[in-house]
């Protein structure tokens, strides 16, 4: 009987871990480029759009660069229509409801996120509830009640509501608030500070990365918003930069494209800046909200 003695397997040495590793990533890496590529082709195709001349962003097969670069259309889209005044009435609109909804949806997920009382766990769960309501259900009574108070024709419906909180920005409030520890609450309340005083100056400054997102998700959302001006705005004079630019798009029948696509282009500059100005606030909300349940 031959005793059969197993060779043993070789080991994978550091040098090919590291290879194995580096192949890795630069595999992740070439995914995430071929990715980011993929979504700024639009924007790349709106941009050289913009700079064409009609013939050009009309022509089959389509042109890649502008010759000669129309820098002229930018004058001629925002000379077209009102648009400066248009960017103002969206900015003034947005403003309002970021102030009404970081203010308003603070102080409910404070509520809920740190103070007991009888019920707390099933309101909540009523407010994440009014999530599943589809807005379709909601715009008919809405547009009933904001009829009979004679606010249709004015931008009252398109920020007043914003100062009665919102259930899912009150969600991802609470799950920061959260993480607020309760020590440094009660440290503040024995030092003599007012519940009020607790929340302005201790809470939320602690919580600035969670109220950045907000900001800026209310914002964007209020920025590119079309169906509720649509409904509730009947004088052009209160148009939004959605409206005016929808005005344009279908004004005489017929779309000028590469006006279109200067205007387009020049209304979601603010967006990006904005965005680029908060990122790193921004990151770190999206990163820490939820980490506690």
């Amino acid at each position: 009987m031959s005793l059969e003695l197993s060779t043993p397997k070789p080991v994978a040495s550091a040098s090919s871990l590291a290879r194995q590793r580096l192949i890795g990533r630069v595999a992740v890496h070439v995914a995430v480029i071929l990715l980011a590529v993929l979504f700024a082709l639009p924007f790349v195709w709106m941009l050289k759009t913009s700079l064409m001349e009609p013939l050009q962003a009309k022509a089959m097969p389509p042109v890649w660069l502008p010759n000669p670069f129309r820098f002229d259309n930018y004058r001629a889209a925002t000379e077209a229509i009102p648009f400066w005044r248009y960017t103002v009435n969206s900015l003034v609109l947005c403003a309002l409801n970021v102030v009404g909804t970081t203010t308003s949806c603070a102080l409910v997920a404070w509520g809920f996120a740190h103070y007991r009382f009888p019920g707390r766990d099933l309101f909540f769960a009523i407010t994440l509830a009014t999530m599943m309501i589809p807005f379709p259900v909601l715009m008919v009574p809405q547009y009933a009640i904001f009829r009979d108070l004679h606010w249709i024709g004015t931008t009252l419906p398109l920020w007043v509501p914003s100062f009665f909180a919102s259930a899912y920005n009150i969600f991802l409030l609470r799950q920061f608030f959260r993480t607020v520890p309760r020590d440094l609450v009660d440290a503040a309340r024995i030092d003599g500070c007012g519940e009020a005083r607790i929340f302005w100056q201790i809470v939320l400054p602690l919580t600035r990365p969670a109220l950045v997102v907000v900001a800026l998700f209310c914002f964007m959302y209020n920025w590119n918003d079309f169906l509720a001006p649509l409904i509730y705005l009947t004088d052009d004079r209160q148009f939004t930069l959605t409206l005016g630019l929808q005005a344009f798009q279908s004004r005489l029948g017929e779309i000028e494209i590469t006006l279109l696509m200067a205007a387009t282009t020049l209304m979601i500059l603010p967006v990006i800046v904005l965005f680029f100005l908060a990122q790193k606030t921004f990151i770190e909300g999206i990163s820490l909200t939820g980490l506690k349940s």
